[in-house]
């Protein structure tokens, strides 16, 4: 089984426990208050497995599982060296940790603010698949084809405007700070997968 699928399986059953008992997930939120007060630094992972509702966990699994095979199959394959599916653990939960830390510097003296779920993590695998493949299409709700570098670009300048509005109650640094650690962390495992990306944005659709 891969990797991909643990992970998935996983986030599901943890979310459904933590979304039928409360406890559960307020022990598991981001919480930076009580990170702060408590140490409670677990916490900074732990909130990429429980989600606020059934849509929100489908959609993030949904995304996860269909660009998290092909990254992982591009880690195994020894592209990023050796190791790759402890690499590929570390690209993904490391969004998870990365895309917190905004927030944590942010709120932790805001008692009211907690967030969850895997979204900076996905955001890593997604922008992971665009440094590998910038030209490929991916589908806006299921058939609207969308060079996945024109939708990269479009969502790091519609996460950074709304997280400067601050207007409504998603966590869009998270969603800046993951996909700029997806992007960044896989290149840097491999420097010539950057030279081959401005080859191949450069170069345009094939």
């Amino acid at each position: 089984m891969s990797i991909t699928n643990i992970i998935v399986g996983i986030t599901c059953l943890v979310s459904v426990v933590a979304l039928r008992y409360p406890i559960v997930k307020a022990l598991m939120l981001f919480h930076p208050v009580t990170m702060r007060e408590q140490q409670q630094w677990y916490r900074l992972l732990t909130s990429g497995l429980i989600h606020g509702d059934f849509m929100h966990l489908a959609v993030n699994m949904l995304v996860f599982w269909s660009f998290g095979s092909v990254i992982e199959s591009y880690y195994a394959s020894g592209i990023v060296g050796d190791g790759g599916a402890q690499k590929f653990m570390a690209l993904y939960f490391g969004g998870i940790i990365v895309s917190s830390l905004p927030s944590y510097f942010r709120h932790n003296r805001d008692p009211n603010y907690a967030a969850l779920g895997a979204s900076g993590g996905v955001a890593a695998i997604v922008f992971a698949a665009i440094l590998f493949d910038p030209w490929q299409n991916l589908y806006l709700y299921g058939f609207i084809a969308i060079p996945q570098i024109l939708a990269g670009a479009a969502y790091l300048y519609y996460s950074w405007y709304k997280d400067k509005q601050a207007n409504d109650n998603v966590g869009h640094m998270a969603h800046f700070a993951g996909a700029i650690w997806g992007f960044v962390f896989t290149g840097l495992l491999n420097i010539e997968l950057f030279v081959q990306f401005l080859q191949k944005a450069m170069l345009g659709p094939a």
